[in-house]
């Protein structure tokens, strides 16, 4: 039987050779919701990012459909109980992007200790602004990390090189692994008053929207910094907007947002956010190993064979 297996959201060349020595590869980089709707019907496989919504809707129209694979991590844009419903199996790719969002989470970090945007920025416009930049540094500093899976514990390592005491809150994660990574386990609440910096590592879920809210940002030292390479929504937009004019929250740096891309709104404007556009994943080495193994899952869910990444 040769499988049709229609690519969403572009995917690197290597994972579409792949896929193309065993099925038939259409790539539709970018294609519309209608259009998707229209030519699912055709296809046994689905590949996507975070950009195409992958709705009940969509699936009622997806007899064919046995595997819908996310090029990345999260599967927040893919419902997960229609999926289930119509017997479609869902998978990702959650080992491929957990160094670049590592990475890219210790750069935001030194960015707000820093504030290095804003020096480029002055720079480019001719201005000086030596006395008006002072910073802090990392080492000595606590580090409170919400969420301490692969990605949490990938920042952890890199945060004790800068000397950071690290404090994580992760209720699904025995306190003893978080102990064996030189990490303090923390309820939520200890690690909002004594942290001066937070990252967040956790996925959009029902309990975990507006995590941190006016209440919580209350609960926080004054002057904190805040990074999200996460996702969007779990940080009430609003609430750090209030905390950032108050000077609750010195500085905060957002990769994701609730609505993206976002509005050029008060919050994207202040002076104090430095604001980078969902590219945690951005990088060729992640990109490539991306493709790579959601082509190998995908191809193995169509022969039915054992699943590395199932998620439904």
């Amino acid at each position: 039987m040769s499988w049709k297996i229609l690519i969403a959201d572009g995917l690197e060349e290597k994972g579409q050779a792949m896929l193309r020595a065993q099925a038939q590869v259409e790539d539709r980089n970018g294609i519309s919701a209608q259009e998707l709707r229209s030519i699912l019907p055709e296809f046994d496989a689905l590949i996507v990012r975070s950009r195409t919504r992958v709705t009940a809707e969509l699936l009622e129209h997806a007899a064919r459909l046995k595997v819908i694979g996310r090029a990345g991590v999260g599967v927040d844009n893919i419902d997960l109980d229609a999926a289930r419903a119509h017997g479609i199996i869902v998978v990702n790719s959650p080992l491929a992007t957990t160094v670049a969002v590592a990475e890219l989470t210790m750069g935001l970090l030194l960015a707000t200790a820093r504030a290095i945007p804003r020096a480029d920025a002055a720079m480019k416009q001719g201005k000086w602004l030596k006395k008006e930049l002072e910073g802090i540094e990392l080492q000595g500093k606590t580090l409170g990390l919400i969420g301490f899976g692969r990605i949490g514990r990938e920042v952890a390592h890199r945060a004790l090189a800068f000397g950071m005491r690290i404090l994580a809150y992760d209720p699904l994660i025995p306190e003893d692994v978080i102990r064996q990574a030189n990490v303090t386990p923390s309820s939520l609440g200890t690690l909002l008053q004594h942290s001066d910096f937070i990252s967040l590592h956790i996925p959009l879920t029902d309990e975990t929207r507006n995590l941190l809210s006016t209440q919580a940002f209350a609960q926080m030292k004054t002057g904190v910094r805040l990074i999200c390479t996460a996702r969007g929504g779990i940080i009430d937009e609003q609430a750090l907007l209030q905390a950032l004019k108050e000077g609750k929250v010195a500085a905060a740096a957002l990769d994701v947002f609730a609505v993206e891309p976002p509005a050029l709104n008060e919050l994207i404007t202040h002076p104090n956010l430095i604001a980078t556009p969902h590219i945690g994943a951005q990088t060729v080495e992640a990109q490539t190993r991306a493709a790579e193994m959601i082509a190998e899952e995908v191809l193995a869910a169509l022969r039915g064979e054992p699943l590395r990444w199932r998620v439904v």
